[in-house]
């Protein structure tokens, strides 16, 4: 196991530091840890093109059902890949793993992106036992602007608006764990000297025109008492997001009754290995086992 992380390590797969525009550059192929079945490039809502789909990966031998861990991507909702996954390392823990292609920015507008996890969400739980995952023990972790959308699949769970496509049920999730995700979008959407920033394009413009629309698309909007618990873990030398950020939203988070632990790292910036250091892969596991670990027997709320 150990061996894995460090090779997902060396190889990149974890790289991001901070940038001027909240985009990542272009990471490898993730690799499939052995005796895990994966199942690539699924369409999880009808006639989908390339980037709604998703990739699952569920360990075989492994007595089911199994929880499963939701992983979307960053890259300022204009770049990134559901190839690139460093969170395979947890196939080898006992939980199936997906991996969120969305629509990204340049061909769809928020709240393209949110409609899209919240519809691969719907379609996972209908399948759980297809592919021996248990519906009612389920994750979100994303990091950059995945964690932001992960962040919304917690706080606003309920906002049936955004329910699209053609599956029914539940798109709530049961724990979130955010990597340094935008919380709150107004500011950096309605600043002019921001015309040209992923947010401003995820938004379809910039200025007081979006500022309702950038009200809608921060998780800390839909805060209430019945989210789930959240992990939140970000670099105090992001230059990208600022770690303010995550400090009010844990604070609201607190406020409203939800368990939230914010976890802040020394001297690291926006992404990095920094993140997968033994002593955070700890606080992942220990959070993951809490909330995760037990097999649940009552419905999925």
């Amino acid at each position: 196991m150990k061996e894995f992380i460090v090779t997902l390590l060396l190889t990149g797969l974890l790289a991001g530091t901070a940038a001027a525009q909240e985009s990542q550059p272009a990471k490898p192929l993730s690799k499939s840890p052995p005796g895990v079945q994966v199942y690539r490039d699924l369409a999880y809502v009808p006639d989908a093109r390339e980037q709604r789909r998703l990739n699952l990966y569920v360990p075989e031998n492994r007595q089911g059902p199994l929880p499963l861990i939701v992983w979307i991507h960053g890259g300022g909702w204009k770049d990134g890949s559901r190839n690139h996954c460093p969170i395979l390392p947890w196939t080898q823990k006992g939980y199936a793993v997906a991996s969120l292609g969305y629509r990204l920015s340049q061909r769809a507008k928020f709240p393209a992106q949110i409609e899209d996890c919240k519809a691969a969400i719907r379609w996972l739980r209908v399948r759980a036992q297809e592919y021996n995952i248990d519906p009612n023990r389920m994750a979100a972790w994303g990091e950059s602007a995945g964690g932001h959308l992960a962040s919304l699949l917690g706080t606003a769970g309920d906002v049936a608006e955004w329910e699209k496509g053609n599956e029914v049920g539940s798109s709530r999730v049961q724990l979130v764990i955010d990597w340094y995700g935008r919380a709150n979008l107004i500011r950096v959407a309605t600043d002019p000297a921001l015309a040209d920033s992923p947010s401003a394009l995820l938004l379809g413009g910039n200025g007081d025109k979006v500022a309702e629309l950038a009200r809608r698309a921060s998780p800390i909007t839909y805060v209430s008492a019945d989210d789930p618990p959240f992990l939140i873990m970000h670099g105090d030398l992001d230059k990208v997001v600022p770690l303010a950020q995550s400090e009010a939203f844990a604070q609201a988070l607190r406020e409203a009754g939800v368990e939230v632990n914010l976890v802040v790292l020394k001297g690291a910036g926006h992404g990095g290995e920094e993140f997968l250091r033994p002593e955070y892969v700890k606080i992942i596991d220990t959070f993951l086992n809490k909330h995760l670990g037990p097999r649940r027997t009552a419905e999925s709320k």
